[in-house]
């Protein structure tokens, strides 16, 4: 943070100082209290096992702030700041500090695709500004604040993603960041076992809308059939960007050569040849929002096309290892993405096996069942010639995609050991192999070992 005192969090905050002096200049917030110094206030959160509060000496010995629901006069000379909550004060001050800040922000949610797609966004922002833009995965109600801890004046546009996993949490993030500008990638079945329904939670992503200024815009993914449903809910300007006739942002002519993704893009009478360096249709559907974006904010075509080919995603890594190609998406699952992904190795040009190793897609709810039978019934619809699953919720992939597909050759695991173990033996030149399931389960293991 620049230009950030004590003063300035008891503004932010209405919080009272027990101790210490107003003038002392804040340069940092931590939640962590191994990572407290000199000028960084120290912010303990209450969790569900820990209150952080308890390491609030320590935190104090290299000579920082902190914050505080818990005392009623300091203990020590350090700088004490009691507020009502710690996490509520900490985001009032990521606002405040944002709000000093002149730089548009464009906000980025969505069940699935919102990583990539601000990703992608930024990248094409690059092609004439200086992006700031989240760190790793701090979208939540912490994380962002702690993104925002790092924004400078040099900074000259943003973008931050946005997560949420109850209701309100969109709205919350809204008023801290003040987006200009709101993305929405898709509207899935993440969450859904705390928010119950997929209308509850496409009402919560468009949320995002209440943190838009007068003059905000809402870019809504057109091919989402939540969206569509929901649009009399929005109140702000919008525009589509997708494959249907009445997008404003359409590609058409959608086709993969040599590694790379193609497709025409049209926008009112531009139409432009676009290349991409990632796979699949649902990063044409990225692309078109990184795309709209930058026209709005005036990155030359040209910029956007030089950017858009050279952006390699950082979730789904595909790399060759042993004479196979392995397609690294082991971070996270849901039946969207899972499609996706599925996608993408059924249209993997090769003369091997397309094999697809996967497990169980977590937290959602009572129907979830019914979801893993869902991709087992797209399964029996791709290419794929395995399947090969660990987990018990898994095993509704192979039911389903064997009804329908009696050929595909199944086998579940006891564990990733096992599959590990059977992988190793049977993996085949020109083999692609597809690794996926939530991070819950611990794909990763198994992804690794086959790059080792």
């Amino acid at each position: 943070m620049e230009n950030i005192t004590i003063q300035d969090i008891l503004d932010a905050t209405g919080g009272t100082l027990l101790c210490g002096d107003p003038s002392m200049k804040i340069d940092h917030l931590s939640t962590n209290s191994m990572e407290v110094g000199p000028n960084t206030l120290f912010v303990p959160i209450i969790g569900e096992r820990v209150d952080a509060h308890i390491f609030i000496p320590n935190a104090l010995k290299e000579g920082g702030a902190c914050l505080t629901q818990e005392h009623n006069e300091a203990e020590g000379d350090a700088p004490y700041i009691k507020v009502p909550d710690t996490l509520t004060a900490m985001q009032q001050i990521a606002s405040y500090y944002r709000n000093k800040m002149s730089l548009p922000i464009i906000g980025v949610t969505g069940s699935v695709g919102k990583t990539t797609t601000r990703e992608m966004i930024a990248h094409v922002l690059k092609g004439k500004y200086k992006v700031f833009e989240t760190i790793g995965n701090q979208n939540s109600q912490v994380g962002v604040p702690l993104t925002l801890d790092h924004l400078t004046s040099e900074d000259e546009i943003g973008v931050l993603e946005m997560g949420m996993s109850e209701k309100g949490q969109i709205t919350t993030l809204g008023n801290i960041i003040h987006p200009n500008v709101g993305v929405v990638t898709n509207v899935g079945v993440s969450h859904i076992e705390m928010m119950g329904s997929r209308d509850n939670i496409c009402i919560e992503k468009l949320d995002i809308q209440n943190g838009l200024p007068e003059d905000g815009v809402l870019f809504l993914n057109g091919d989402n059939d939540m969206i569509r449903k929901h649009i009399d809910y929005v109140k702000k300007p919008y525009e589509f960007y997708g494959f249907a006739d009445d997008c404003t942002y359409r590609a058409e002519k959608i086709r993969e050569k040599n590694g790379q993704t193609l497709f025409e893009f049209h926008y009112g009478n531009m139409k432009e040849n676009i290349t991409l360096n990632v796979l699949g249709k649902h990063n044409v559907s990225n692309a078109l929002a990184a795309i709209a974006i930058g026209l709005r904010y005036d990155v030359p075509m040209d910029a956007i096309k030089t950017q858009l080919s050279t952006f390699s995603g950082q979730r789904q890594n595909i790399v060759h290892v042993n004479d196979y190609t392995l397609i690294d998406d082991a971070y996270n699952a849901s039946p969207d993405s899972m499609k996706a992904s599925l996608s993408i190795l059924s249209d993997f040009k090769t003369r091997g096996r397309k094999i697809a190793v996967l497990s169980d897609m977590l937290e959602l709810g009572p129907d979830s069942p019914e979801y893993h039978k869902e991709v087992g019934r797209f399964i029996a619809t791709t290419k794929v010639t395995d399947l090969f699953i660990t987990g018990e919720l898994s095993k509704n992939y192979i039911e389903e995609a064997w009804k329908e597909n009696p050929s595909l050759h199944t086998r579940a695991f006891s564990s990733n050991d096992e599959l590990i173990a059977f992988l190793e033996t049977y993996l085949k030149k020109n083999d692609v192999v597809l690794i996926k399931g939530s991070n819950g389960m611990n794909l990763k293991e198994v992804s690794k070992a086959l790059m080792a």
